[in-house]
């Protein structure tokens, strides 16, 4: 056999054709192989091909060869990611209503390059399995890299924030001024992203949608806070703050029918006590920023939920279900 030619890309060209073309459902035959080689103009002999398939484990791609009949059947056996893990990951994706819908589709095509080529047909119908609504703002994977540069920074950020407005055009806040704000953490909420950052005028932790942030840049300023997000569990402070909209935190006792602890466990977690009242009813503490959408959840869940304290709370409630009956009636 004459040497090889363009072995430079030999065994690149080897990993793409294998992981491309087979799976554990899809095999290829060493003269299979040899044909696709030379479509990139690429020669190679048996012997060497061999030695390349067991070199391709340095690279974290497992061959294996089965006879079958008078040749062997070479496919991959070990991949960076398993087609189910690949399968959530897509979900997760187009799930994401702060990805737009051509970032959702790139990310997808490149998480296709994990498997086969028969296999990523599995995962490109999942792109129609949704019609979810996606955010519009294209610019949000820069802006997410720009929020993780600015902690590893430890600098502050400044940005312009907007609304859609009735036109269906961005209208910016604050008549376009820029907010200056020390980013502590990203938060993922009610399918939205969010920063979550000291404002150092108002001496508060604030919070802003990941999607609504424009001209983000780096302040070549230290940030502040460091203080109030020593004692914050950015989790916690997620599961406290419905829908993420802010809010006094407080202590509310709620009374719970039996057959809605699957509810308050789904949002508080398993820590919560639950004190038994009688046989159908249990009272439950949780700590919560009190705020429209907290009672508004409380609402969606009818007979089943109700606030028993404290009575600041209770009269909180009282009053928007006066201003909902007004606005019914």
């Amino acid at each position: 056999m004459p040497k090889g030619t363009n072995n430079k890309f030999k065994l690149y060209r080897l990993a793409q054709i294998m992981m491309e073309k087979t799976d554990e459902d899809h095999y290829i035959t060493m003269p299979e192989i040899m044909a696709a080689l030379a479509e990139y103009e690429i020669t190679a002999d048996r012997k060497t091909i061999y030695a390349d398939l067991k070199d391709l484990e340095q690279l974290g791609i497992e061959v294996e060869g089965e006879p079958v009949g008078n040749r062997y059947h070479y496919h991959v056996i070990s991949r960076s990611f398993e087609l189910p893990e690949l399968k959530l990951l897509v979900d997760a994706i187009q799930s994401s209503k702060f990805i737009t819908e051509s970032k959702s589709k790139n990310l997808i095509k490149k998480l296709e390059q994990f498997v086969s080529k028969y296999e990523a047909a599995k995962l490109h119908r999942q792109v129609f399995v949704s019609g979810r609504i996606k955010t519009m703002n294209e610019s949000i994977y820069y802006t997410v890299d720009a929020i993780h540069n600015a902690i590893s920074e430890n600098k502050k950020i400044k940005f312009q924030y907007f609304n859609w407005n009735v036109k269906k055009e961005m209208e910016l806040r604050h008549g376009g001024a820029y907010y200056h704000i020390s980013p502590w953490g990203l938060s993922w909420d009610d399918e939205n992203y969010y920063m979550v950052g000291f404002d150092s005028d108002a001496q508060i932790i604030k919070h802003y949608r990941v999607d609504k942030m424009l001209h983000i840049q780096m302040v070549n300023e230290s940030r502040e806070g460091k203080e109030h997000f020593k004692k914050l569990d950015m989790a916690d402070y997620a599961k406290k703050s419905f829908g993420m909209f802010g809010g006094k935190e407080q202590t509310v006792k709620l009374l719970v029918r039996n057959n809605m602890a699957g509810v308050i466990i789904d949002r508080f977690g398993k820590d919560v006590m639950m004190v038994p009242v009688d046989e159908d009813h249990f009272t439950v503490n949780v700590d919560v920023h009190v705020s429209g959408p907290f009672l508004g959840w409380i609402i969606s869940l009818g007979e089943g939920v109700k606030i028993v304290g404290p009575d600041e709370v209770v009269a909180q409630m009282q009053m928007e279900i006066e201003r909902l009956q007004k606005q019914y009636y």
